[in-house]
């Protein structure tokens, strides 16, 4: 099998000129431009190249925004950037899994050229950035994953030891750190220090069996979707009774095991499609296992764009479930349920790979 969507391959909705952007507010109402575009081009669009345009656009709004708070910090007095730096991303924007309702999760990789104004410069900047983007429609992270943090805003020597420290420590929160670092990408700035964060967190993963193990032991843990009897498990109570979890259900799960095998095998990648394009490629697993879950993530990132939604200030939220409405029509029941069953045996691989691991490790 060829896998379908590869991002060389695709064609965009056309790009917009963000050049004349001056504000915030003005990068928001391009931003709701860009979206109703792509809202109106999405029924006559394959998924991957949909999903790949929406990307992109949120790629140009927050190099955008970049630029916006240097020029923003130069107004303010605090001049030009005293030292390089590159913006990064996180979570579903470092994956280019973003949806139009995405939220912030970013980070920045300093220079370690000393400069006495480098930390007081990059606090303010990171402020300054996460504001702009909240304000162009990015809320701002719930788990605090962004450059106005300190945990997420280090110099390239701070964060090399960051990684070590994670790294030696298989505990639940640093390992759970170490797993959102793994999706990170470049996005503005100096790419050399993104280059070089990237080299140091692969090198210090590759053969490290025992924090594969750890890793696997957060990756296994998922919400349950199908019954005993292979029957898919809708949410019982609150406003999303009946509905069901696409975000939590289907997506999340096929992420996280893509995520680990290709941490298991050596794959350099940060998109989930990239990850099981070259696990495929490879054949790092069995090909009747890896080629069917592939295509449930195609269609696990499809029913995330059918997820109910409303519009507020002209940009979207979703709940991420999936109505009870869709969840009528044979076809999308049909298709859900398909996933859910490859995404429980993909699973049931990986806990036999744990219980492997863990009676070596005893």
């Amino acid at each position: 099998m060829k896998p379908r969507g590869s991002y060389t391959d695709q064609v965009s909705v056309q790009r917009e000129d963000l050049s004349q952007i001056r504000s915030p507010e003005a990068l928001r109402a391009k931003r709701i431009v860009m979206q109703r575009r792509l809202i109106e081009a999405q029924a006559g669009t394959d998924p991957l190249d949909w999903n790949a345009s929406v990307n992109e656009m949120h790629d140009d709004l927050m190099r955008h925004a970049v630029e916006l708070c240097e020029r923003e910090m130069g107004e303010a007095g605090f001049g030009q950037p005293p030292v390089s730096y590159a913006f990064v991303v996180f979570g579903s924007a470092g994956r280019q899994e973003q949806t139009l309702w995405s939220d912030q999760d970013n980070g920045l990789v300093l220079s370690d050229i000393e400069h006495e104004d480098k930390e007081t410069y990059f606090a303010e900047f990171g402020r300054r950035l996460t504001d702009i983007l909240e304000s162009a429609g990015y809320e701002k992270c719930e788990g605090k994953v962004m450059c106005s943090e300190p945990r997420w805003r280090r110099t390239a020597s701070e964060w090399s030891a960051q990684l070590r420290a994670w790294r030696s420590d298989l505990s639940w929160e640093p390992v759970r750190y170490l797993i959102i670092a793994s999706d990170f990408r470049w996005i503005a700035g100096d790419e050399r220090l993104a280059e070089d964060w990237k080299r140091d967190f692969y090198d210090g993963l590759r053969g490290n069996t025992e924090l594969h193990a750890a890793i696997l032991r957060n990756t296994v843990r998922h919400k349950k979707t199908l019954n005993v009897l292979g029957q898919v498990v809708t949410e019982r109570f609150g406003d999303h009774a009946g509905d069901f979890d696409v975000k939590y259900g289907m997506y999340i799960p096929l992420v996280n095991a893509a995520r680990f095998l290709a941490i298991q095998h050596d794959v350099e990648e940060s998109s989930t499609l990239r990850r099981l394009q070259k696990l495929i490629q490879f054949e790092a697993a069995s090909l009747p296992l890896l080629e069917p879950v592939y295509e449930s993530f195609v269609t696990a990132l499809r029913l995330r764009g059918m997820t109910e939604s409303t519009e507020k200030s002209g940009l979207l939220q979703s709940s991420g479930y999936l109505t009870q409405e869709e969840l009528k029509k044979k076809e999308r029941f049909y298709e859900l349920r398909s996933g859910l069953i490859r995404v429980r045996k993909l699973h049931r691989e990986l806990q036999r790979q744990l219980r492997f691991a863990e009676r070596r490790r005893a």
